[in-house]
Parts: C-alpha cells; sequence; structure tokens
C-alpha cells in the first residue's frame, strides 16, 4: 500500500506539535496527521528514502503522538523519552552485523512483542536498514507483522522498497520521503541547533544526515576528533612510517573515549537487571551490549573516513583549480599546503584508499589496522609522483 492524496492540507485539524519538526516532508506529514486524525492508523509502515530524508525523525515523531497522552505534545515526559531514546515501548533495532540482522535479534523481538507495555498503551518496534533482514531473519518476522497484537505499531527503514523482501513490503503501508537538497539540510540543522552555515555544511560532511549532523555539532568529543584527524591529515606528508602508526593508533583510541558513557550505561542497566533475569537472558543482554558497542566504534571509524573523504575532494578542488568553496574553511591552510605538494591522480588514489577502508570495515577487519593501512596508503599516493608529466 503506498501513500494517496497527501497533497491535502491539514486545515481539518490541528497538527501535532511532535509532526511540525516533519516540515521538509510535508506529504509525510499530511499522510501521519491525517490518519492520527482519523484513527486509521496502520500496524506496519515501511518508510523509504535516501539517507537524511528524515525517516528516523519521522518515525520518533509517530511514536511521540502514539504514546504521548496529550497526542504529541512533544513536551511531557513520555515525548522526551522517546526523542532520547529511553521510552521502555520504544524498540529500536539495527543490523547486529555488517551483513544484516540475526535470527536471534528477530527471535527476541518477536518474543517481547507479546509481553504488555509497561508505561504507555502502546508498543513500537523501529526496525532500521531493513534491507538488511535476510529470508530467515524476514521469515521469523512475518507472522509478527502481519497479525501483531492490537497494542503494537512496527515502522521499517530502507533506502527503497525494492531492496526489501517482497513479502515484507506486502504487510507494511509504504510511505516516500524526498530526497533533501543541502540546502534543505542545512537549514534544517539550523533550525534544530544553533549553529553557522558553515559549521552545518562541515557537519553534513561527516555524518551524512541532518539528524547525525545534530549530534555531531553538540558533541565536543566528536568535534575535537575531527580536529585531531585534521592535524593527522596535515602532517601525513611529513611523517614517517612508524609516525603514521602512532597517529592511526591515538586516533582509535580518541574514537573510544565516547563509548565509555555507554559501557557504563550498559554495565548499570545491566546491575539492575540481575536480579529478575535468568542467567541465559543476561548473557543474550551482555551479547547484546557488546554488539552494540563494536556498531558504535565502527559507527566512529566510519565517520572519520567521511571527514577523510571531505578533507581529500577540497584539496582535489584546489589541484584542478575549480572555482568552488571547500567544506572545511576551517583547514584552508592545511588543504592548500597539501594540494600544493601533490597532483590529481594522487588525491585520486588517496580517495580509493578511504573507499578501500571503508570496503575492509565492512569485511569486519580490525579498525585499528583498517586506519593503519589507509592513512599509509593515502600517504603514498599522495607523495608519489604522477603517472606522466
Amino acid at each position: 500500500m503506498t501513500q494517496e492524496g497527501t497533497h491535502t492540507a491539514h486545515t481539518a485539524y490541528s497538527l501535532p506539535q511532535a509532526l511540525t519538526r516533519l516540515q521538509d516532508q510535508p506529504q509525510v506529514q499530511n499522510l501521519l496527521a491525517r490518519a492520527l486524525h482519523e484513527h486509521k492508523l496502520g500496524h506496519a509502515y515501511l518508510f523509504v528514502g535516501a539517507p537524511g530524508s528524515g525517516k528516523g525523525l519521522a518515525a520518533k515523531a509517530l511514536a511521540q503522538c502514539v504514546l504521548c497522552a496529550q497526542g504529541g505534545d512533544a513536551a511531557c515526559d513520555d515525548c522526551i523519552r522517546i526523542s532520547r531514546g529511553t521510552h521502555p515501548d520504544v524498540h529500536v533495532l539495527t543490523p547486529a552485523s555488517a551483513n544484516g540482522y540475526l535470527i536471534e535479534q528477530i527471535r527476541q523481538l518477536t518474543a517481547d512483542v507479546s509481553l504488555a507495555p509497561m508505561r504507555s498503551t502502546h508498543k513500537i518496534y523501529v526496525i532500521d536498514r531493513a534491507d538488511l533482514l535476510r529470508e530467515n531473519s524476514a521469515n521469523a518476522l512475518l507472522k509478527t507483522i502481519e497479525e501483531p497484537p492490537a497494542d503494537t505499531i512496527f515502522i521499517l527503514s530502507a533506502r527503497s522498497s525494492s531492496a526489501v523482501l517482497p513479502t515484507i513490503v506486502s504487510r507494511c503501508q509504504v510511505v516516500a520521503f524526498r530526497t533533501l537538497t543541502d540546502a534543505v539540510a542545512k537549514a534544517a540543522i539550523m533550525r534544530e541547533i544553533s549553529a553557522t552555515e558553515q559549521e552545518a555544511r562541515i557537519a553534513l560532511a561527516a555524518t551524512g544526515t541532518p539528524s547525525r549532523a545534530v549530534e555531531f555539532l553538540q558533541s565536543s568529543t566528536r568535534k575535537n576528533i575531527r580536529r585531531q584527524l585534521i592535524d593527522v591529515f596535515g602532517n601525513l606528508l611529513r611523517n614517517d612510517s612508524w609516525d603514521v602508526l602512532i597517529s592511526a593508533k591515538e586516533l582509535i583510541e580518541a574514537a573510544k573515549i565516547p563509548l565509555g558513557d555507554v559501557k557504563r550505561a550498559q554495565e548499570e542497566a545491566l546491575a539492575q537487571s540481575e536480579d529478575f533475569l535468568t542467567s541465559a537472558a543476561l548473557k543474550q543482554v551482555e551479547a547484546a551490549n557488546k554488539r552494540e558497542l563494536t556498531a558504535r566504534e565502527r559507527s566512529g571509524i566510519i565517520e572519520m573516513l567521511a571527514i577523510l573523504e571531505s578533507l581529500l575532494r577540497d584539496v582535489l578542488l584546489c589541484c584542478e583549480a575549480i572555482d568552488e568553496e571547500i567544506v572545511n574553511t576551517d583547514a584552508a591552510g592545511i588543504i592548500d599546503r597539501v594540494a600544493s605538494q601533490t597532483h590529481t591522480q594522487g588525491v585520486l588514489g588517496a580517495l580509493a584508499a578511504v573507499q578501500e577502508a571503508q570496503n575492509n570495515l565492512d569485511r569486519s577487519v580490525s579498525p585499528q589496522l583498517t586506519l593503519e593501512v589507509m592513512l599509509l596508503h593515502i600517504k603514498e599516493a599522495l607523495t608519489c609522483p604522477p603517472l606522466s608529466r
């Protein structure tokens, strides 16, 4: 089922405050507002669109409208908990491995569905990257999505419906999100947080989506890691191989700093659960916590790769003398210096090294080894003479 009639304005009823944040997706905003007003919410939605189009934001907004006693005022305790990701009746699933969802994840979900909500009248399950539901995990989910309890709503998300197994798509209402332009994405960031246009542009280059860009700008640790990475990039051509390896190690250690808070929160939650969870359940929680830490570490490394790619693209603009403003204006001196010491072929080779690092992470190569090899290859590419002169 697809969305229809979404151009109709919602003038006949008030728009829940939680949905006002979807102003960049007016069709989605109208569809959800109308479904809420007419009490015709579906039991399963598939949000499809490019990364950064607002699918995660819409999932949170819909959860607020469903679970909030005021219909989504975006200010009550339930709405704040949903916004922060701490509401016990909103369950967000992400793939536990680079290859997709583990069957155990879906079995745990289907077992949880039968339990009553803890705080609210409903439970919401948000399944990110539904395209990574492989056949076995998708089959385990099918019956639950087809005939869920009346108090349960599923929200799946993916790039496109064609990337999701047809059996899953047929059981969902498909909601399409349009791709946001860079200008709209930057405006969304600046509405959400006090940031300059240039800060928004830098954050977008590092993270790829407005919501993640806001999180980036709110994190002094992540901004410091970017500054450290810029320094490493600036010294790469004059450092020897040993210095490069030391730099890779220091970057990995810096990336692990934000994980400390997550690990402490996990340990506190586990300690509070020990009295009423079986030993088997405790082991499952510990395994899930370990997977979460691994996924977060990998996400931090991917962010580093995006920052490096952005720096290299700025260098490429300088090498090609393209009349276009660079993204990393706060590193303009370093970019000019690197551009003066290399050439177009070298930058293209360095960009290829970043892509290879991404591939290595997808193949579960260790983050430190991935960074070491990438930095050495970037140094080699930038310093080697061009193939023809």
